[in-house]
């Protein structure tokens, strides 16, 4: 959803808009399971666990707010996507979703690959032992200093996104005497969010090599002539949070015909494409994600029926999934501070964390749901907006849900389908410490990523 945003954030005060659901939901202490994680349940007595702990207990030893991650979902998760595309695919989870080392050590026991953006995704994920030929490097504006460290580390694929950033990944590799694997990402003119797709006039964006105008078909032309680069196939990724295929679809097509004119005035059919991620996942009831086979079909389904209209044989398919896999795994785990009546309007429940947390909300208008977690109420429903203690406005966690009437200052209430951005676009706001994110599975907790503590913020100031 795009929208003008005011500087300070979301409009604190508007209402519900003409249309949006008003009934609360028909039991309160229901958890949907395609919100939250797969060991999430609520005990006969009404406190929530999740891998067999308390809540209660996890927020006595860890305190709030804190990300608890749902390992064996997780783990789960990423089997599903690898089961899904098989052998002849390759899955790269998106680091940019969520990256730590406990993560990178799972993915490789599971089978994936990791795709990372920046010099410090590759260092977390050298540092926890992925092999550097499992790792595939994006980004818009790599610096010569990373080019360099993703060549010297043998990455897998160097994915480019400028005619610049052709030249400089083949002077690096040649002058380290190798021969980089390289993808050029290209931009299809379709732009896919949710249930709809646009297919034309989406060219104007930061990322990729237009096909407009035959200036992807010269960027493939010029790496295909460099010494140092070993240009393996196309990139498309078309938006995020999608739902429907049919954006997929239209992407496909125009990156077979880019193939066949590659094929036609190359002789070379390149053997790779990479369709991106962007695929949805459930953060209210009302979405309804597509379970990994199923996307794995489709995506079969579209590349191969395009490529044998166009006399091509069918090249690996890549697919980056980073918020389908890890988004569902974790909630957000708040104590309530202060409980604020709006006669009319709605309740303003602020907790102990934010926007320095969660900055989805503010900064993309996202929607969560959120539940009592420490224990069951048969109070009425109420209208409720989970604010954060941030010095703004705009500091809103979930903007409109039900919570019970009988809601007081200390009750646990978590936000579900936070694993995904959350810790990693969280702040420092207002000298805020940013949470931990914590592990559990079978009965046991372990911390993955601590608490920032304030001499972590004084060791950075240095005076």
């Amino acid at each position: 959803m795009s929208r003008s945003a005011h500087p300070a954030g979301p409009r604190h005060a508007d209402v519900l808009p003409e249309g949006h659901w008003t009934a609360p939901p028909a039991d309160l202490n229901a958890l949907d399971p395609k919100v939250w994680s797969r060991t999430v349940e609520r005990a006969a007595e009404g406190a929530v666990s999740v891998g067999g702990i308390e809540v209660a207990r996890l927020a006595e030893e860890f305190g709030t707010p804190a990300y608890f991650l749902d390992e064996d979902d997780f783990r789960a998760r990423c089997r599903a996507w690898r089961d899904a595309f098989g052998t002849e695919a390759d899955v790269f989870y998106a680091g940019k979703a969520f990256l730590s080392r406990a993560i990178v050590r799972w993915l490789q026991e599971e089978g994936l690959n990791l795709d990372v953006c920046s010099a410090g995704e590759l260092t977390t994920a050298l540092a926890a032992g992925m092999p550097a030929e499992r790792i595939a490097y994006h980004g818009n504006n790599k610096s010569p200093e990373e080019i360099e460290r993703a060549v010297e580390a043998g990455v897998g694929r160097i994915v480019l996104d400028s005619f610049q950033e052709i030249v400089r990944v083949a002077h690096t590799a040649e002058r380290l005497g190798k021969r980089q694997r390289v993808q050029i990402r290209v931009t299809v003119g379709v732009e896919a969010h949710t249930h709809e797709f646009i297919a034309t006039a989406h060219e104007d964006q930061k990322f990729g090599i237009a096909l407009a105008g035959g200036q992807a078909a010269e960027a493939v032309r010029r790496a295909l002539k460099l010494d140092g680069l070993e240009l393996t196939g196309i990139h498309s990724h078309i938006g995020s949070q999608i739902f429907d295929m049919a954006g997929f679809e239209v992407s496909a097509r125009r990156v077979v015909q880019l193939l066949a004119e590659v094929r036609d005035e190359h002789g070379v059919e390149l053997p790779e494409i990479d369709l991106g991620g962007g695929l949805g996942i459930a953060y209210t009831s009302d979405d309804d994600p597509r379970e990994p086979h199923e996307i794995a079909k489709a995506l079969s389904e579209i590349v191969t029926r395009e490529c044998e209209s166009a006399g091509l044989a069918t090249p690996r398919i890549s697919v980056e999934p980073g918020r389908a896999i890890v988004g569902p795994t974790a909630f957000t785990l708040y104590r309530v501070g202060t409980v604020k009546p709006l006669e009319g309007l709605r309740t303003y429940v602020s907790v102990d964390g934010g926007m320095s947390d969660n900055i989805r909300t503010a900064l993309y208008d996202a929607e969560y749901t959120v539940a009592l977690v420490s224990r069951r109420s048969d109070a009425e429903p109420i209208l409720v907006r989970v604010v954060g203690k941030h010095c703004e406005s705009g500091d809103i966690v979930v903007k409109d849900a039900f919570l019970p009437a009988d809601l007081a200052p200390g009750d646990l209430i978590a936000v579900p389908a936070t694993g995904a951005y959350c810790r990693s676009m969280a702040s420092n706001y207002n000298h805020a410490l940013r949470p931990p994110v914590v592990a559990v599975r079978d009965g046991e907790a372990r911390v993955i990523v601590r608490r920032e503590t304030e001499e972590d913020l004084l060791r950075l100031d240095v005076g």
